[in-house]
């Protein structure tokens, strides 16, 4: 039964127009008695004791303390039509007529019989004997004189009288009084308890849930501490009627022959009524409270779910922020792994967030199973968690893989630069006037084959199939500074294959000895020309041209010498110089000094390269002078 059928029905039923406190001073005069009896046919009986100022109660007092007396027996008795006892033994019976007349005209229930012992002097009684013979048909109800106590108890059983009247009826009208009140009082805590809930109820129904966490939680501590007041109110009323019911039953308990009169039970029975009434209003309130306390608990987990998810999304917007900031790529070994360094410092920022926003998708997941009712949504707020958090991890992997083939891609470039700039420097400090001689020419020969041998070592065409494999995650300008390394290792390595060629021959078994001719220091004494011109070839003049010009541009010609020297100097501090003997069995000598490494790491490496060309083309040509002079 549900908690507004049942205050419903507590509502709906009938109110006495008059409690028992409104006219406690009138029922303590005890002029009308309801003691309980019952006529034969169970009508109740109402007893208008011996009363000597009777004609001097007040219209009102009579009227109300009478109609409250005929509310009291149930609406099946009261139907039935009620007896009315008066004993007037010791009064006129002028007082006696006055009496029924009040009664006929102002009784407010059904009357079946009124009972009157007459008085009993002799006098009057004669006097009544024929008053009433002559007025009885004015009292239009039905009135029996009764002239002793066993006249009345031919009428009325004993059992059902007052022993004022000659019963056995136990009946004590303070007694009685206590019990009507308390019975009221409990009907009245019952109907205010009822009226409370009511209340409450509708105002739970009503309540619109707030939309955030501190007004959801005082929402629920106000509705919880009411709750816990009006179960309160709910147990004293429990305890009233439980003890009212006690003081009740205790009355039956005096002796074992003793039994509660018909009135006495109707008071157990509104109480034991009114008590079961309590009990089902305090079940159905309580399943409607649990299920209220439940949604405000939903709400206010679902308050802590959205508030924590707002944060969490934040902070993941805020990562997804950081993270797209490093679009950079690098363009340098160190640069690149800045950016990698940067990247695991976000990575290791973002963990406790992720794992927050795992454990709070998690936490959405336990409350949809537990039937929240707002399933439709803390769902989509789980899936955007997860979806967020996805495409965080997703593109900080890919941000790693791009970097780190951009790491292995540079790593390229410079080894291939570190391996040119070796491989130049290596050609450079080879001098000519060692290669002049078997010995010389095999050493210098290993010292390249050598150093090809760790271009294979070092796999430098790694770089090309990188290129080629992280081609699409590249950008523009790492793409040209892979294509500028590729072409420069061809170059490099074209200068030592020419090398390579020139020293094998040079190698060779001399048919004619090769006269090796040392450098001319600066300061020796001019030799005066020849008047015959030097033996060259094609490649040595324009070789002589481009080192005389490199070296004495912008500087007036010198004298002729018998030998004539080209000196070539990088920017770098490689200085090469190239000689070539005016004689029949001239050589071309190159010698090639360094300076110091500082000025050496800084030369400009297209010099050098451009230098070694003119170097290997001079070797070349003086091998080729040597065997065609022979």
């Amino acid at each position: 039964m549900s908690v507004k059928h049942v205050i419903d029905e507590i509502m709906q039923q009938e109110i006495r127009p008059l409690l028992a406190v409104d006219i406690i001073e009138q029922l303590h005069r005890q002029f009308a008695l309801l003691s309980g009896g019952r006529g034969k046919d169970g009508a109740p009986i109402i007893i208008f004791p011996e009363y000597s100022s009777f004609s001097e109660v007040p219209e009102e007092d009579f009227l109300n303390v009478v109609t409250y007396l005929t509310s009291i027996p149930s609406l099946d008795a009261a139907s039935i039509g009620f007896v009315i006892v008066m004993d007037r033994r010791k009064d006129k019976w002028s007082s006696v007529k006055a009496s029924l007349s009040r009664i006929a005209g102002a009784f407010p229930g059904n009357l079946q019989l009124v009972l009157v012992l007459r008085p009993s002097r002799f006098f009057q009684r004669a006097i009544s004997d024929i008053g009433f013979k002559m007025h009885k048909d004015d009292f239009k109800m039905k009135i029996v004189m009764l002239n002793s106590l066993s006249d009345l108890h031919s009428h009325v059983d004993k059992g059902q009288l007052t022993r004022e009247l000659g019963g056995s009826l136990e009946y004590c009208h303070s007694q009685w009084i206590h019990h009507r009140t308390a019975v009221e009082n409990f009907a009245m805590t019952v109907k205010t308890t009822a009226q409370m809930l009511q209340r409450f109820g509708a105002a739970l129904a009503e309540t619109e849930l707030p939309n955030d966490v501190l007004c959801t939680k005082d929402l629920l501590t106000a509705h919880t501490d009411k709750h816990t007041n009006l179960k309160d109110e709910l147990k004293l009323a429990l305890k009233q009627g439980t003890t009212l019911l006690g003081c009740i039953k205790e009355q039956a308990a005096k002796s074992e022959n003793h039994q509660l009169n018909p009135d006495e039970v109707e008071n157990q029975t509104t109480v034991e009524r009114l008590l079961a009434q309590l009990d089902e209003t305090e079940n159905a309130f309580e399943q409607f409270w649990c299920k209220h306390h439940l949604k405000l608990e939903q709400c206010l987990q679902l308050r802590h779910f959205e508030q924590d998810f707002r944060e969490v999304k934040v902070s993941l917007d805020s990562l997804m922020d950081s993270l797209t900031g490093l679009s950079d790529i690098g363009d340098c070994v160190a640069r690149v792994e800045y950016l990698l360094k940067e990247l695991k410092t976000l990575e290791e920022k973002a963990l406790p967030t992720l794992e927050k926003a795992q454990l709070h998708a998690l936490h959405g997941d336990q409350l949809i199973q537990s039937d929240h009712y707002a399933v439709d949504s803390i769902r989509p707020k789980c899936v955007e968690l997860r979806r967020v958090s996805d495409d965080f991890s997703n593109a900080s992997n890919k941000k790693t893989d791009v970097l780190s083939k951009s790491l292995q891609i540079h790593m390229g470039i410079d080894k291939v630069n570190q391996w040119c700039e070796s491989g130049i420097y290596l050609l450079a400090s080879q001098a000519v006037d060692r290669c002049q001689s078997q010995e010389g020419a095999e050493s210098a020969l290993t010292d390249i084959e050598h150093f090809l041998e760790s271009a294979e070592n070092t796999e430098l065409t790694e770089l090309r199939n990188l290129h080629n494999q992280y081609e699409a995650v590249l950008s523009e300008d790492i793409k040209a500074n892979v294509l500028k390394a590729l072409k420069r290792l061809e170059d490099v390595q074209e200068m030592f294959q020419k090398r390579h060629v020139s020293l094998k021959r040079l190698s060779a078994k001399q048919t004619r000895p090769v006269q090796p001719v040392a450098p001319r220091p600066e300061s020796s004494p001019k030799r005066p020309p020849l008047k015959t011109p030097p033996r060259t070839t094609g490649v040595q003049q324009p070789l002589a041209r481009r080192a005389s010009d490199n070296t004495n541009s912008g500087k007036p010609p010198v004298e002729a010498d018998p030998k004539k020297k080209n000196i070539r100097k990088a920017k770098g501090g490689i200085k090469i110089e190239v000689m070539h003997e005016e004689s029949q069995g001239g050589s071309t000598h190159v010698v090639v000094t360094s300076e110091t490494a500082e000025s050496l790491s800084n030369r400009r490496r297209y010099g050098q390269e451009s230098v070694l060309r003119s170097h290997a083309d001079a070797l070349s040509s003086h091998h080729t002078d040597n065997t065609t002079g022979l």
